[in-house]
């Protein structure tokens, strides 16, 4: 098994764990869509506790890549997905973060 796909593993073992339905195919999208970064231990996982970071998937992700407005409806989306994964769970794994924040805005065509 690939390192990518390892990884598209955790991330599938951690939604069923959260009981939250995914598209698997969208989800290889997503993550390969983060490129390296989710090979990196740090930096393939969002801290909902670092204002700065959740500024930067606001900015970087939301906004840049999936070419939504900014307003607090994205600010509200950040929270759902963090209420989503728990706020006391270290496995905010950047790949579902994404993932999530794409279904929820019905963003899935930028990975088709």
């Amino acid at each position: 098994m690939s390192k990518f796909d390892e990884c598209v593993a955790k991330y599938e073992a951690e939604f069923k764990k959260l009981k939250v339905s995914y598209d698997a195919d969208l989800l290889r999208k997503v993550a390969k869509g983060c490129g390296p970064s989710i090979y990196n231990a740090d930096a393939s996982k969002v801290s909902s506790a670092d204002a700065e970071e959740l500024d930067r998937v606001k900015k970087s992700f939301l906004i840049k890549k999936l070419g939504l407005k900014d307003g607090p409806k994205l600010d509200e989306a950040i929270k759902e997905v963090v209420d989503t994964f728990g706020s006391s769970n270290r496995n905010k794994f950047r790949a579902m973060f994404y993932y999530m924040l794409a279904v929820k805005f019905k963003k899935q065509g930028i990975y088709k």
